[in-house]
């Protein structure tokens, strides 16, 4: 279909642009969430047969994809990562994180990177040239405007007033 082509294409356009700049492209974690996320793309746009997963998950996996999302979360690691150290489906990681979160697991795994990334702003000195951009970035946030929008919901303040304490 003609949305399911400006979706690929949009998914591509982005893709391209992280791998057109240094500094984006230079990140691991960068690179493994765009890989990532043309697959989840491709298999959503182009038809196949995967399979959607079934199954909830008990409360014990919960706990152990949390920690592995802690233990991890400076690595590039995605949802059939997490399901993996957790040996669930992927479905059912995404049912357990909704039911007891309100959040999908990536969702989760956002904001323990964004909780990270605030703590190295409260620790950074610019006067070394620790910058806003290179933490986001160290931490997979690839677009400086998204990561200072997130970080002033979740902490009230933007992260240059964090760096800059």
């Amino acid at each position: 279909s003609a949305a399911a082509a400006g979706h690929w294409q949009r998914a591509t356009a982005f893709v391209r642009g992280l791998l057109d700049d240094d500094e984006t492209a230079s990140s691991p974690l960068l690179i493994g969430q765009a890989t990532r996320m043309l697959a989840a793309t491709a298999l959503a746009v182009f038809p196949n047969a995967a399979s959607p997963g079934d199954g909830p998950a008990a409360p014990d996996t919960l706990r152990r994809a949390e920690d592995f999302v802690h233990e991890h979360a400076h690595t590039d690691i995605g949802l059939g990562d997490i399901a993996r150290a957790c040996h669930v489906t992927p479905r059912a990681l995404q049912y357990a994180f909704a039911r007891h979160h309100d959040l999908t697991p990536l969702q989760y795994l956002r904001l323990v990177r964004l909780a990270r990334a605030h703590d190295d702003l409260v620790a950074a000195d610019p006067a070394r040239g620790d910058t806003v951009t290179a933490i986001a970035i160290r931490w997979g946030f690839p677009h400086p405007g998204r990561f200072a929008a997130a970080h002033k919901r979740v902490y009230g303040c933007p992260p240059s007033h964090t760096l800059h304490g």
